[in-house]
């Protein structure tokens, strides 16, 4: 399996239906990942506008003026916000380019971009998994049992079992070199 990489850090898509958990097991992978010293970068795509302050803030205020740019800088953290005006939006791996260098970028959505992904499934709903119909899909974490029918090359993970899928995400994504420090409880 080939890896898309974001400067040095590999890239992984979470993709599952809304309500799936998807954010739940980011916030885990990632907590678990800072506390072990990684460095992680999540792209989180949007289908709603993007409004980061308030309307009264001055840098609303600034934007709404006609800005093409604003950028919130404080000793704690900075934000860029660039009006789109009509500009088609930038593709994953334009966005990809703008991040700072990490060990590891998990994207949220972009669902139909072509990198390398792991379905969150939990089979609730009428909908079905996306692993059917996504070639780029190499992974599945899931509540049910594994069907007959998945491809051999895709790894099944017990989402009720969050270290099992950190495990597979340090095995399989991250470079040896940066395995050093090992999977262990909270």
């Amino acid at each position: 399996m080939e890896h898309i990489h974001a400067a040095t850090a590999p890239v992984i898509g979470i993709v599952g239906r809304s309500g799936s958990g998807k954010t739940t097991l980011l916030e885990y992978l990632i907590g678990r990942l800072a506390g072990q010293g990684r460095k992680v970068n999540v792209i989180k795509h949007s289908h709603h506008d993007l409004d980061l302050e308030p309307p009264h803030k001055d840098s609303a205020r600034l934007r709404r003026a006609g800005a093409a740019e604003v950028m919130v800088a404080s000793p704690y953290r900075f934000a860029i916000v660039r009006e789109m005006r009509g500009a088609p939006e930038p593709g994953l791996d334009e966005q990809l380019a703008r991040l700072a260098p990490a060990d590891l970028t998990l994207v949220e959505g972009f669902k139909s971009f072509p990198i390398d992904k792991l379905e969150i499934h939990r089979g609730i709903g009428d909908r079905g998994p996306l692993y059917p119909d996504d070639p780029h899909i190499v992974a599945v974490a899931s509540t049910l049992p594994r069907p007959a029918d998945v491809a051999p090359h895709v790894a099944w993970l017990d989402l009720d079992d969050r270290e099992t899928v950190l495990a597979w995400l340090l095995e399989t994504w991250l470079p040896k070199k940066n395995r050093e420090t090992t999977s262990s409880s909270p």
